[in-house]
């Protein structure tokens, strides 16, 4: 900061290149700073520290919604990269046509889970249809839901009894090494009806293991609502993936707009944000949650 005052007076009494570049240079540390600084202010719950568990299913409209759920995908990945996060996928079921059934992955990075958070709901898309001969606009759905992925100490715990364990091939594109053996693992935890696929790890063993751990943190969003009448009560406020319950609309077509409904924020620049850049709408989203306390 220092640095920067005084680079400013030398440069507003000379002109010296080299000032304005390192003046420049410091600006652009100081902005880091703050930004960081911002960043520590605002995710400052409990959870935001930890890895982030994401999962995507489509909506209704088959090939549509499956393409859609695909390109939501990519932009994630295309923005932990921009983040330099690392990402694993658990689970990944291709669609029939195009795009994926469903898929959940696991980032990890600073703050994972507190920036994520703010992705959890319905995204909505509107475009002229790849898929329609006729080049009709369509509107598709896709939801994305977000929980931190917990420790293996959390003190979660799970009776054997209430647990169906299926084994079955690994068939996505989404793992690193896909076996032909019966190493993909479904566990279904019974009292609440959750079901964790996992078949991205080398051996039936380590992928139940990541399972069991994923299980464990959805579990954990639950269980602090004490007793199951209020899981219960949690799981009835889902909402349904179509028209109203939107939190963000990507229009492609007729024009290009992508508007995040909770926080009023607008982009034209659409193929940036599917490209990754979300940061701006992270920020604001977490900009006005704590705004309001």
């Amino acid at each position: 900061m220092e640095n920067a005052r005084l680079a400013l007076e030398i440069l507003e009494n000379e002109e010296d290149r080299s000032f304005e570049e390192e003046l420049v240079e410091d600006l652009e540390s100081i902005k880091d700073l703050l930004s960081d600084l911002e960043e520590k202010a605002i995710l400052n719950d409990k959870y935001d520290s930890y890895p982030a568990v994401v999962t995507i299913h489509p909506g209704a409209g088959g090939t549509e919604s499956q393409d859609w759920a695909e390109m939501l995908l990519r932009m994630y990945t295309r923005w932990t990269g921009r983040r330099k996060f690392s990402y694993s996928v658990n689970d990944y079921q291709t669609g029939e046509e195009a795009g994926i059934k469903n898929v959940t992955f696991t980032v990890t990075g600073k703050n994972a889970y507190g920036l994520l958070k703010s992705e959890k709901g319905i995204h909505r898309l509107v475009r002229i249809s790849p898929f329609d001969s006729s080049k009709r606009r369509h509107t598709s759905f896709a939801s994305v839901d977000v929980i931190p992925f917990l420790d293996k100490d959390i003190d979660i715990k799970i009776s054997k009894g209430d647990l169906r364990i299926e084994t079955f091939k690994s068939s996505s594109a989404g793992g690193q090494h896909v076996n032909v053996t019966d190493s993909a693992v479904r566990i279904t935890h019974l009292p609440t009806n959750i079901v964790v696929n996992c078949q991205n790890e080398r051996s039936q063993i380590l992928n139940r293991q990541t399972a069991i751990q994923i299980l464990k943190s959805k579990l954990f969003e639950l269980e602090r609502k004490k007793n199951i009448e209020e899981i219960n009560k949690v799981r009835g406020e889902k909402k349904e993936i179509g028209w109203g319950n939107q939190i963000r609309s990507y229009i492609l077509q007729p024009y290009q707009l992508i508007k995040d409904h909770r926080t009023g924020i607008e982009i034209g620049d659409v193929q940036s944000v599917l490209d990754g850049n979300i940061d701006l709408l992270i920020r604001g989203f977490l900009e006005k949650k704590l705004s309001r306390g």
